[in-house]
């Protein structure tokens, strides 16, 4: 047996949504009366919220378990997020943790820890649809940008991923729920509302208001000053949304829309239900109706049977779209998915190593000459955090790009400035005004 845990410690791994699980998961945990502490081994209950993506990203939580074990105060251990759902039992005979639970099911987090206490590992990767949101509790975190999930799952099923299997079947959050949370958080200080999803372009209700329509009501919130979404899928960009880009102030110039390759050959063995050409006729569309849009994506090199000629067409493809920033990974199998059993073409490791390095200097060469043209420009950054100089602060463009300043500006802070140096990965900029609050 363990005594009911005074404090956590959150760590997170992988997307977004996950850093928003993680948030929540941490306030659970604060209305039940514990403190939460940085010092992860000096907590008496650790929460991994684990990411499945990649294989390395599922090997650093049994690392992260090995070192509490070795230098912490032997705290209670929680395994989250999507490894929980995938390895489950597994995990408490490999690692002998005392809470294991599933995406779907972190909102029963306080009465688990409560069953480990008593001294019952406890286990829950039931996968209902929506009941974990409405068993949260209140907004409460203050933040300048802030993340709210409206959709989770996907029913798409790429043949790499594990998406579907671990976070299940696509599902929508309702309408009135989000605009509740999206009135709190701006509420509690948030003035940047990003949306998230598994397939977030896919939120739909009953009412077919469609992605567009909830950013539109978001866009009626008093206080709130801008509004971005991810992660979309090609197939659910509605026009719409496209449309939404061109007459939503508050929306910004910026689209991750992941490809993942360049060949219609890989492609079509991804299940990605796109082709290169729909997807570049998507981008001209999007580029139409907010021409300073800033894009990224997402790439995997060394798909099985992936030939020297299928990245070329990869190469050539990130040449003509120009993306402001991207995501590239050497493909990696997941138990249990289709791409795992494609054993016949396998990429060896050197080769993929060295066709992402080739990616991913395409990639940096366009991030550059994207923040080189924006060298000049005057626009409105959000203030999230202090740089590392006296009197330098950081924030975000509305390309998502990282601005520095010198200003008694404070967190929050929305500022309108000149970019007058741009460098491959940051801005520099000098204040102009204030904007209103």
């Amino acid at each position: 047996m363990k005594p009911i845990p005074k404090t956590f410690h959150v760590k997170s791994f992988g997307c977004q949504m996950n850093v928003y699980d993680g948030e929540r998961m941490g306030e659970l945990m604060a209305a039940q009366g514990m403190t939460p502490i940085d010092d992860a081994g000096a907590a008496d209950l650790v929460v991994l919220n684990t990411c499945h993506i990649r294989e390395k990203a599922t090997d650093k939580v049994y690392s992260d378990i090995g070192r509490l074990r070795k230098h912490g105060k032997d705290p209670m251990i929680a395994v989250a997020g999507c490894v929980a759902q995938a390895e489950g039992d597994v995990i408490i005979a490999r690692a002998k943790v005392d809470v294991v639970v599933g995406p779907q099911a972190y909102h029963n987090l306080p009465a688990l820890v409560a069953q480990a206490a008593a001294g019952t590992a406890a286990l829950d990767t039931d996968m209902p649809t929506t009941a974990k949101f409405g068993a949260l509790p209140a907004r409460r975190k203050v933040s300048p940008s802030a993340f709210l999930t409206v959709q989770e799952g996907c029913d798409k099923f790429c043949t790499y991923c594990v998406v579907p299997y671990t976070r299940g079947a696509e599902i929508s959050r309702p309408f009135d729920a989000i605009v509740d949370e999206a009135k709190a958080l701006v509420d509690a200080g948030a003035r940047e509302i990003t949306l998230l999803g598994q397939n977030v372009n896919a939120w739909d209700d009953a009412g077919g208001r469609g992605l567009h329509g909830l950013i539109r009501a978001l866009d009626r919130i008093s206080g709130l000053h801008r509004i971005r979404y991810t992660t979309s899928h090609p197939n659910d960009m509605r026009e719409g949304l496209i449309r939404a880009h061109s007459e939503v102030e508050k929306l910004m110039p910026y689209l991750h829309l992941p490809v993942q390759a360049g060949s219609d050959r890989i492609l079509k063995a991804m299940n990605r239900s796109h082709t290169r050409d729909s997807y570049l006729k998507l981008l001209d569309r999007v580029r139409a109706a907010r021409p300073d849009i800033a894009l990224s994506g997402d790439f995997i090199v060394g798909f099985p049977g992936e030939t020297e000629e299928d990245f070329a067409e990869t190469l050539s493809l990130i040449d003509q779209v120009g993306y402001a920033a991207s995501f590239s990974f050497k493909y990696s199998p997941r138990p249990g998915t289709p791409a795992a059993e494609m054993t016949d073409g396998f990429v060896p490791e050197e080769v993929m190593v060295e066709r992402l390095a080739r990616l991913q200097a395409s990639i940096a060469r366009d991030q550059a000459a994207f923040n080189a043209a924006t060298f000049g420009k005057r626009c409105t950054v959000l203030i999230d955090r202090k740089g590392k100089l006296p009197g330098q602060m950081l924030g975000k463009s509305p390309w998502l790009q990282s601005v520095h300043l010198m200003t008694d500006a404070k967190i929050g802070d929305l500022i309108e400035v000149d970019i007058v140096r741009a460098d491959p990965n940051s801005l520099a900029g000098v204040e102009l005004r204030r904007a209103a609050a």
